[in-house]
């Protein structure tokens, strides 16, 4: 694979959208312990940035926005998801590729630890934008491999269009077509351990969704959902109990087609008609808790 160096003074910008499961159902068990998963999963307009900006200096990170505050900059270093995108990249370039140094940027939009892929998505945005950045041209099989490596929900964020995930996130389809709607995300602060909420999972598996090609409007959407589920969600409930109370607001707006949470929590959706109910919930939401992370829109564009 050739490999060159970015211009000088070029900066390279990747989004890294927000991650939503439309449902998300437990299917079963592996030997090794893994859980195996069957999930709609389409992409909000809102997510984090990340941003290369060149340099002499070995690559390093540095964390921006309302919750790169958060986290500090002790979580910038080596076992941050980006660095770690980082480093698998560059393996996989060969000693060969003259990789140059730099900055990369990362104004953290999203929550943390919250159940839309926010530290997922950045390992993929890293990934495409390094591609690019050193030239590496990788075929999209390879970067998923890498993706797959780094956690279950990456390779779907590589691709960060909507698709069925399987597996335990590593298989990846087609998704039926779907319709335009609005799109709420509530958090509400509190982080939630992914394997505290899986060990508080009770009762049976549950079987791989039967989904339509597509669906004319958000209304037939949410019939379909609404005999789905996401099975992680009422031990969630358990071990975090405001995202009941999150997702009892959400399903009060005005509009709200339905509300659920999304991943193992805890941010929560609500889906709507239009992007215009969807903002005005949004709002609504935001003014009755300041200490809430919410935001309103649409799916991301193109996916």
């Amino acid at each position: 694979m050739t490999t060159a160096v970015a211009p000088a003074g070029v900066t390279f910008v990747e989004a890294a959208p927000a991650k939503i499961n439309l449902h998300l159902h437990v299917t079963g068990r592996r030997a090794d312990g893994y859980h195996c998963l069957d999930s709609l999963v389409v992409f909000a307009g809102a997510g984090d940035v990340l941003r290369y900006e060149p340099g002499d200096a070995p690559l390093t990170l540095k964390l921006a926005g309302r919750f790169g505050a958060v986290l500090g900059e002790d979580a910038a270093g080596p076992d941050n998801l980006v660095m770690k995108a980082a480093s698998a990249l560059r393996d996989l370039a060969g000693p060969q590729a003259k990789v140059r140094g730099g900055t990369l940027v990362l104004e953290k939009n999203l929550p943390v630890a919250s159940g839309i892929g926010g530290g997922s998505a950045d390992a993929a945005a890293a990934l495409r934008l390094l591609n690019r950045v050193w030239n590496i041209q990788a075929e999209q099989a390879d970067l998923l491999r890498l993706a797959e490596r780094l956690g279950a929900d990456v390779p779907v964020c590589l691709l960060s269009h909507t698709a069925r995930m399987e597996g335990i996130g590593e298989v990846l389809g087609a998704a039926p077509a779907l319709p335009e709607c609005g799109l709420v995300l509530v958090n509400c602060g509190q982080a939630v351990s992914t394997p505290a909420v899986f060990r508080a999972r009770q009762g049976d598996f549950v079987p791989r969704a039967e989904l339509p090609a597509h669906w004319n409007n958000a209304q037939e959407l949410v019939a379909t959902l609404q005999t789905l589920e996401n099975s992680l969600e009422a031990p969630a409930c358990a071990v975090c109990p405001t995202v009941e109370k999150v997702l009892h607001d959400i399903a009060a707006q005005p509009d709200c087609l339905m509300a659920r949470m999304s991943g193992s929590g805890a941010t929560c959706f609500g889906l709507f008609p239009s992007v215009q109910d969807a903002e005005q919930a949004a709002a609504r939401l935001a003014d009755a808790h300041e200490a809430w992370w919410v935001w309103g829109g649409g799916l991301r564009e193109g996916a």
